[in-house]
C-alpha cells in the first residue's frame, strides 16, 4: 500500500484540480476527493490527495471548519505535509478567506511560519516586489477587478494578506528567490527573527518555483497557488511515468460553463463563431419559474450526437451586474449554479460521458449534482486544466473542471480533441 505524502486542501473544485494536473504532471500519483470523505472510506493510494472543498467565498467561520475538517482527514491519512490551495488570482472576500484559513491552519498545525505565493507563470500570474501580474497587468487593472464574487482591486499581496491575518506578513523578494533555495532558507529564518510568520514570495518563471520548492522541505504547512506544485514534488524525488494514464474516453460530449470571466466569455464567443452550437441560460427567466432546464435539454436532445453542445450562463460584466441589481448576488449565482448542475445531470443522464465544466462555483455545483466523490487524474489539457475520470453512478466519465480564468480562446473544442489523440 502506497501511503500519501502530500495531502491538500483546495478552496474550490477547479483549484484543486489545477493543482493535482501540477502535481502528477510533476510524477505524483494525486487523487481528487470532492469534500471530505466519510470515516468509512478506504484509504487512498497515492502520493499525494487533493480534497477538493467549496469554500472560496463563503463564511469565513464555515471556511475554516471546513479546511480544518479536511486537515484531520488527511493527518489520519498519513501525509507529511499540508498545502492549501488558494486561486491563482490570490481573490477572496473581504473577510477572507485564504487569511482566516491559513492561520487556523497554522494554529491546529502548531506551526509558527509558512509562505504566501500564488504565483502560476505557464498561465501569466506572477509575483514581483509582492505585486501580483496577470500577464502584463497588475491584478488590480485586470478583468479580477470586476468579478461578481471577489473583485480584487490591490495588487499588494502583503497588503492584502496583512488585512487578512492576525500574523506579521513579509516578503521574500526575486533578488533571494533568484539565488536559490539557501538563500531562500536564510531569508525566512531572518524574516522569522523579526517576527514574521507569513511570507510572500517573488516569483517570474517555473525556474523560480524550482527554487522555491526544494526550501519548503519539512515545512509543516504551504500555502499557495497550483503553481508550487511544479517544484514542490522533487522533494521526494519522485519520478512516476503513468502518473496520468486514463481510461479511454467513450460517449456524447459536452459543456457547461457558469463562469463569467474574460477568459470564459472569449472561449463561448470562439465556440460559437466556430459554427458550434450553444443554448444560453436567461437568470431572469429561473427566476420567474420558466423551466429553463427543461427547455436546454429540449433544445440539446437532437444535437447530442454531433456534439460537443455548449450550455452557459457565461456574461460580460456589465449585464451581470444588471443581473445581480435585480436579484441580489447570492441569489443569482445560485439559481444559475442549481440550473446548470441539474442540466449536467441530465446530460449525463442522456448519454453524455465527456464533459468539460466551465467556472469554479459551477464546477463545485455540478460534481455534487452528480455523486462524484473522487477523482483520479489525467493529462494535461491546457496549463491548470486535466482530464479526469470520474464515477457518477454507474457511468464512468471523463470531466474536465476549468476555472473561469484559464484556457485559450479555442480551449472548449481542443480539450475534446485532446482526449482523443
Amino acid at each position: 500500500m502506497t501511503r500519501p505524502l502530500l495531502g491538500c486542501i483546495a478552496d474550490d473544485f477547479t483549484g484543486a484540480t489545477d493543482l493535482a494536473n501540477n502535481l502528477v504532471r510533476n510524477g505524483m500519483r494525486t487523487v481528487q476527493t470532492i469534500g471530505v470523505p466519510q470515516d468509512d472510506a478506504a484509504p487512498v493510494q497515492a502520493d499525494a490527495i487533493v480534497v477538493a472543498l467549496k469554500s472560496r467565498t463563503i463564511a469565513p467561520t464555515d471556511a475554516v471548519a471546513q479546511s480544518l475538517e479536511a486537515l484531520r482527514w488527511l493527518q489520519a491519512q498519513g501525509v507529511q505535509q499540508i498545502y492549501f490551495k488558494y486561486c491563482s488570482t490570490f481573490d477572496s472576500t473581504a473577510e477572507g478567506n485564504i487569511g482566516p484559513v491559513t492561520d487556523a491552519l497554522l494554529d491546529a498545525l502548531d506551526s509558527r511560519f509558512t509562505i504566501a505565493c500564488p504565483a502560476f507563470p505557464e498561465n501569466q500570474r506572477t509575483v514581483f516586489k509582492g505585486h501580483l501580474f496577470v500577464g502584463d497587468q497588475l491584478l488590480s487593472d485586470s478583468g479580477m477587478r470586476n468579478h461578481p464574487l471577489t473583485p480584487m482591486g490591490d495588487a499588494n499581496l502583503v497588503r492584502v494578506m496583512q488585512q487578512q491575518t492576525r500574523r506579521k506578513v513579509g516578503l521574500v523578494a526575486y533578488d533571494v528567490v533568484a539565488q536559490g533555495p539557501d538563500v531562500i532558507r536564510a531569508r525566512f529564518a531572518a524574516l522569522q527573527a523579526e517576527g514574521v510568520q507569513i511570507a510572500v514570495l517573488d516569483a517570474i518563471s517555473n525556474a523560480d518555483l524550482q527554487h522555491i520548492g526544494p526550501a519548503l522541505t519539512g515545512m509543516p504547512l504551504v500555502t499557495a497557488g497550483s503553481g508550487i506544485a511544479i517544484g514542490l514534488p522533487q522533494n521526494w524525488q519522485i519520478t512516476n511515468a503513468a502518473a496520468d494514464g486514463l481510461p479511454s474516453a467513450t460517449g456524447l460530449r459536452a459543456i457547461v460553463s457558469g463562469s463569467c470571466s474574460v477568459a470564459t466569455n472569449g472561449q463561448v464567443l470562439r465556440f460559437q463563431l466556430s459554427g458550434r452550437p450553444s443554448f444560453a441560460i436567461d437568470p431572469l427567466a429561473l427566476a420567474r419559474g420558466d423551466d429553463v432546464v427543461a427547455q436546454a435539454l429540449a433544445w440539446a436532445a437532437p444535437l447530442l450526437q454531433d456534439g460537443p453542445v455548449l450550455v452557459y450562463a457565461t456574461a460580460e460584466p456589465e449585464a451581470v451586474k444588471a443581473v445581480q441589481a435585480q436579484l441580489g448576488v447570492a441569489a443569482a449565482g445560485e439559481l444559475v449554479e442549481h440550473a446548470l448542475a441539474a442540466i449536467a445531470r441530465s446530460l449525463v443522464d442522456a448519454g453524455v460521458r465527456q464533459l468539460v465544466v466551465a467556472g469554479g462555483e459551477t464546477s463545485g455545483a455540478v460534481v455534487q449534482a452528480l455523486g462524484i466523490t473522487q477523482m483520479v487524474i489525467g493529462p494535461q489539457i491546457e496549463p491548470g486544466v486535466p482530464w479526469t475520470s470520474a464515477r457518477s453512478g454507474e457511468n464512468t466519465l471523463h470531466l474536465a473542471l476549468k476555472s473561469g480564468n484559464f484556457g485559450s480562446p479555442d480551449f472548449f473544442t481542443q480539450a475534446f480533441a485532446q482526449l482523443h489523440e
